[in-house]
């Protein structure tokens, strides 16, 4: 490469870019029309975009600009490089780079023209081979990717010796199908809701160009809205006809195919492309205009639809909830004059937990309800599981006598039907909640939009984590549990997807406390099992009977044929699992077992804690070779309760014909069946040993025992029972508890009990008859092993945090016994490195505070007696409301939005007016559409005077989790700017505080 030819790739590199990022259209509307060409929210200005207000000679004007550039590039590189045609090419790359990343433009123009002085043999070829395709496809997008494909494909047609030219043009047909998916339609042709190119497209007015519900529709080209009603209109679900305009086509072929008029009345809705997804549902952010009678009115209803694409509101909305820029398609649906309209929430969104459909509904049409300038009537349908068809058909039963809360003008019949409706859609969607909108014609019930509820994922179930670590849980024992849990699911995805797949698995999310119990993330997990090809429900595998399954579930993706590999790795892990364990308890967890009994003593006398004579670190260097063990124990404890499940659901094997007596606690109350017996026979009558009531301990019991002297063996017995399993606690996997061998009253209650009982017995083991069930027993007896052994080493992790918990209340670090297990990992390791004789020097004030805390939550958790099974939502508890008390009187109204915040009242007329709000202050609004919810996402809180739990604003403060109350009527007039108030958005109260 000469000098020269460097100072032009330098050019190239430099001024080409530049020349893309001018705004050269902007500069010459500016002079002619004497005022700024509006831009979009990208910031981008396109050809056609001055057409629509500056007149013909702009666009004939900046068209021309536009080909300048390219033209100009492809000189520049010519220039220097005459005899490398690649240059020119690159010369259009750099250019359509700059216009992309400087100006937010597309740059097709430039790189058409650019393209056509580079080689006009090979243009004229694309545009007249594209031009025939267009005639037979006459689909717009299909026409701007086939000439993408053509481009590079003509010039290594016309010069195949040339690999570098036919590189770059493949380069520049790469870049240009990134920016179109990049840059939606809308900003790519400027339309923002005008057609003021339709004159170019009106070739394409055929019925091709007439999209209806009734085909399989992507939501990439139709939007989730329209694309959701699509498929359930041909699952056979009460869905009208409808048409789509795609998101950059002419709307005039739709128009004179539909023709409104005052008898066929249509209604006009937008379908955005990254509408009512599951993260945020953009509820009311996009237009819908109902009761269209003409095509006049038709053609101002879908431009409207359009711009609502780039109104303030939706864009902070889309900014705030980090969504893509995205373009908007039109679905058009006949209008229903309904008799009754509304809302169904096919969970509640609440209460976040329970079997109530939430329905919202008045007479007459649905804009009311969820623009939220009304009060609806608020019903509440209670369903059980056997209500709902788990095979969602579409086909709603009719059927009577369901419990309903609320009264109104709505009839019980069509409440039902809604409900049933509303869970079987969520069935539909594997168990997601669904928001779905209605109206009744005083004939069919008809749904007008379904989507899911953003603010009820994820998904919190009792029903898993609830097996693994039951019970109240505290800070310690969770800090431990969970890393262990999420590290052997990651290992097993990882297993199945391979390294590379599996990269960015992050199981962390998948368990959380609630109420301080342990919940598994369902929604989490099935996302990853779809990555698998499976589906979402298919952790249920292993805990539903397989004849429920084949009839509920839908068949694997076969994307899990992708996945074939890594189920064979899993099938040959699961089929080796037990000579695995054997191997590894042998040589490891057996000789790591031995050592830290030696060690601390602890298994044989709990009194004789040797630990108690080493250092801190010393104690923390055990804990973490503890923990080691436990970490490769628990692969072993979580997959033989898995492969167990697996088993016996496959080869149809019930538990009444497998033995568990080999199960530590089974095994132990065994022991102690048999012991309670053989005592039994050396006493002439047993309740003759107590006098009076028998205390809890047992106390006088074993004291009377004592003393008679056949029974002295007895107590022999009870010691080697409890040196044999005394490793176990009230509550398994929970190291917080103390075990059997600290405190043996449970034992001894346990005991006591089977004395007193002359018909406790140890059970028969059932009889192996069949091959299948001694395929699944082989199972049993693993876990029963690998139980044991996770369970030996969780004591010695107890027992050492037991003796780290005493050199630290003899330093004066910790204030009680217990203390401990109200911190975290990572807070004992700080502890632990700083040296014994400095730990004064802390500020244990500051410690003392934390565990104070965090045992008043506890207690309060505690309290909750009926923890719910499922929980929808993010990890917040929600008490219940008797545990919750205000110091006045408050003010009903509707809670919509969870929360309780205090601040200063702000009241606001119009959502224009939003202004000089903070985190301190209380916005009193007239009603919550959708619009003023961007504008005081930075409030603590909202009150309005009137509205229902699940219209738009009410829906979007809740993605906002702002607390807010409904309908407390003239809030405005009897509160004042600057009292200080409380609110309740759970409850529905507003309290003034001052």
């Amino acid at each position: 490469m000469t000098l020269t030819q460097v100072w032009g790739a330098i050019l190239i590199f430099t001024v080409c870019p530049l020349l893309g990022g001018l705004p050269l259209t902007a500069w010459l509307t500016y002079p002619l029309s004497r005022r700024k060409l509006r831009e979009n929210a990208a910031k981008n200005i396109a050809v056609s975009e001055p057409g629509n207000s500056e007149g013909s000679l702009t666009v004939v004007l900046t068209v021309l600009l536009e080909a300048i550039e390219g033209i100009a590039a492809v000189l520049l590189a010519r220039q220097f490089f005459p005899t490398d045609p690649e240059w020119e090419l690159i010369a259009l790359i750099s250019l359509v780079m700059g216009r992309y990343w400087i100006a937010k433009k597309a740059g097709i123009t430039s790189a058409v023209w650019g393209f056509a002085v580079h080689d006009w043999i090979a243009a004229g070829f694309v545009f007249f081979i594209g031009g025939i395709s267009l005639t037979i496809l006459r689909e717009r997008r299909l026409g701007q990717i086939g000439f993408l494909i053509l481009m590079p494909l003509t010039i290594a047609l016309l010069h195949l010796e040339d690999g570098a030219r036919i590189t770059a043009a493949v380069g520049l047909s790469a870049l240009l199908y990134w920016i179109y998916q990049k840059i939606p339609e809308q900003q790519r042709s400027g339309e923002r809701g005008k057609t003021t190119a339709r004159e170019v497209f009106l070739f394409f007015r055929s019925d091709r160009a007439i999209i209806s519900l009734d085909r399989p529709r992507s939501p990439s080209r139709v939007g989730r809205k329209a694309a959701i009603l699509s498929t359930l209109k041909r699952a056979g679900y009460p869905v009208l006809p409808g048409w789509v305009l795609p998101s950059g086509d002419d709307p005039q072929a739709l128009i004179d195919f539909l023709k409104p008029s005052q008898s066929s009345p249509l209604a006009v809705h937008s379908s955005n492309l990254a509408e009512d997804a599951e993260i945020a549902s953009a509820a009311g952010q996009y237009a819908s205009i109902f009761n269209v009678t003409s095509p006049e009115a038709l053609h101002q209803a879908i431009n409207y639809c359009l711009e609502s694409c780039f109104r303030p509101v939706g864009e902070q909305y889309r900014r705030d909830r980090q969504l893509p820029e995205a373009s908007m398609a039109v679905l058009i649906q006949p209008y229903i004059r309904g008799v009754f309209s509304g809302v169904a929430f096919s969970r509640d969104p609440i209460e976040r937990s329970g079997e109530a459909v939430v329905i919202e509904a008045l007479p007459g049409d649905i804009a009311p309800i969820v623009s939220g300038t009304a009060t609806p009537e608020l019903y509440r349908v209670y369903l059980n599981i056997n209500d709902v068809d788990p095979v969602p058909s579409g086909v709603v039963p009719k059927t009577a006598g369901l419990e309903i809360d609320g009264s109104g003008n709505i009839p019980p019949e069509l409440l039902e039907e809604v409900a049933l409706l509303a869970r079987q859609l969520e069935n539909r969607y594997q168990g997601i909640p669904q928001d779905i909108q209605w109206t009744y014609d005083g004939e069919k019930l008809w749904l007008l939009q379904v989507r899911a509820i953003a603010t009820m994922l994820p998904i919190w179930t009792r029903q898993i984590a609830a097996e693994v670590i039951p019970g109240i849980v505290r800070p310690l024992s969770w800090a431990i549990a969970r890393p262990l849990t999420c590290n052997v699911w990651e290992n097993l995805f990882t297993l199945l997807l391979g390294k590379k797949r599996a990269r960015h698995l992050d199981f962390r999310a998948a368990a959380a406390l609630q109420y301080s119990r342990a919940y598994c993330n369902v929604s989490e997990l099935g996302q990853k099992f779809q990555r698998l090809g499976l589906p979402q429900k298919s952790w249920e595998f292993f805990l539903t009977p397989v004849a429920l399954i084949r009839s509920a579930f839908p068949k694997p993706a076969l994307a899990a044929l992708r996945n074939l590999p890594g189920f064979l790795r899993l099938l040959h892990r699961e089929l080796s699992l037990a000579i695995d364990f054997d191997r590894a308890c042998r040589f490891r967890f057996a000789r790591a077992l031995a050592e830290l009994a030696e060690e601390s003593n602890l298994e044989s006398d709990p009194e004789s804690n040797r630990l108690l004579g080493l250092r801190p670190k010393a104690v923390l260097k055990r804990i973490d070779f503890i923990l080691e063990q436990l970490e490769d124990c628990s692969y072993y404890y979580i997959l033989s309760p898995l492969s167990l499940a697996l088993r016996k659901n496959m080869l149809g094997v019930r538990d009444e014909e497998l033995d568990y007596s080999q199960m530590p606690e089974v095994a132990a109350e065994r022991s102690l069946l048999e012991l309670a017996a053989a005592t039994r026979l050396l006493l002439p009558d047993p309740n003759e040993l107590l006098s009076g009531d028998r205390s809890q301990d047992y106390s006088e019991l074993f004291a009377t025992l004592a003393e008679i002297p056949d029974c002295q063996s007895l107590f022999e017995e009870f010691e080697q029972l409890l040196d044999r399993y005394g490793y176990l606690s009230e509550v398994p996997n929970d190291i917080a508890l103390p075990t059997w061998k600290e405190d043996p009253r449970h034992l001894r209650e346990l005991f006591a009990e089977m004395l007193f009982d002359p018909s406790s017995a140890p059970p028969s083991p059932p009889k192996l008859h069949s091959l299948k069930a001694q395929i699944v027993q082989n199972r049993v007896s693993l876990q029963s092993r690998v139980c044991e052994t996770y369970r030996k080493l969780l004591a010695e992790l107890r027992w050492s945090f037991v003796a780290l918990e005493n050199i630290w209340l003899n330093l004066g670090a910790l204030s009680g016994a217990g203390d401990i297990f109200f911190l975290e990992l990572e807070e004992i390791r700080q502890l632990v490195a700083v040296d014994s004789d400095r730990v004064s020097q802390l500020p244990l004030d500051d410690l003392h505070q934390l565990i104070a805390e965090r045992r008043a939550k506890l207690e309060l958790d505690s309290k909750v007696t009926s923890v719910p099974p499922i929980i929808y939502g993010e990890a917040v508890n929600i008490y219940p409301q008797s545990q919750l008390s205000l110091s006045r009187s408050p003010i009903q109204g509707i809670g919509a939005s969870p929360g309780i915040a205090v601040g200063r009242v702000k009241i606001i007329a119009n959502w224009s007016y939003a202004r000089e709000i903070s985190r301190e202050t209380i916005v009193v609004v007239p009603y919550t559409d959708a619009r003023w919810i961007p504008a005081l996402a930075e409030a603590a809180g909202v009150i309005s005077e009137v509205g229902g739990q699940l219209s738009h604003g009410a829906i979007v403060a809740r993605e906002y989790g702002i607390p807010a109350v409904m309908n407390i009527p003239e809030a405005s007039r009897w509160l004042r700017d600057g009292q200080r108030v409380r609110i309740d958005g759970r409850q529905g109260t507003v309290e003034v505080l001052e």
